[in-house]
């Protein structure tokens, strides 16, 4: 894929029903999310206000005319003295998968961190989903813990993965 004429941007309200169509692609496959449902715009809304470009933002990458992927970072543990630490959740549209689109989000992510005041970025991956283990691997996440079985999907127990980043 050309990423040339792509672009990554903060995400504006109008974006959400994209943004939760890309999600929901995931939930049947049982690989990316817990949820065992599709999730609706106005389930995602409280979620999508409690991002800010300045502290914990959901960048949208956009490419041929619609969004590729998506990253949002997401404030740890909820208490002040982890406020260096953040969480991302990256999610590919079908048609992006494979593709870099990603790869292009988490570094865009990782030179961030600065502006950001992120010491530290961490996932929580299940141990089942080996594309994105690999993904952030690859960047230079470190396996921090492991949860082992904590997840049922369906009768399946799957194990979850905490991978780490110290910027």
């Amino acid at each position: 894929m050309n990423w040339e004429n792509s672009r990554i941007e903060n995400a504006v309200q109008g974006d959400l029903p994209e943004i939760v169509e890309i999600y929901n692609s995931t939930v049947a496959g049982r690989m990316v999310t817990a949820d065992l449902e599709p999730v609706t715009v106005q389930d995602r809304l409280p979620w999508f206000h409690e991002h800010s470009s300045s502290h914990r933002p959901l960048w949208v990458l956009r490419a041929d005319g619609g969004i590729a992927a998506w990253l949002s970072f997401q404030s740890f543990y909820g208490r002040p003295a982890y406020n260096g630490t953040a969480e991302l959740s990256i999610y590919v549209s079908e048609k992006f998968r494979g593709t870099g689109a990603g790869s292009l989000l988490i570094k865009r992510a990782i030179e961030e961190c600065g502006r950001l005041k992120l010491q530290n970025l961490v996932g929580f991956v299940f141990g089942h989903n080996a594309p994105s283990l690999g993904l952030l691997e690859k960047f230079g996440f470190e396996r921090w813990g492991l949860l082992p079985e904590v997840a049922d999907m369906d009768g399946v127990l799957r194990d979850l993965v905490i991978l780490g980043r110290k910027i």
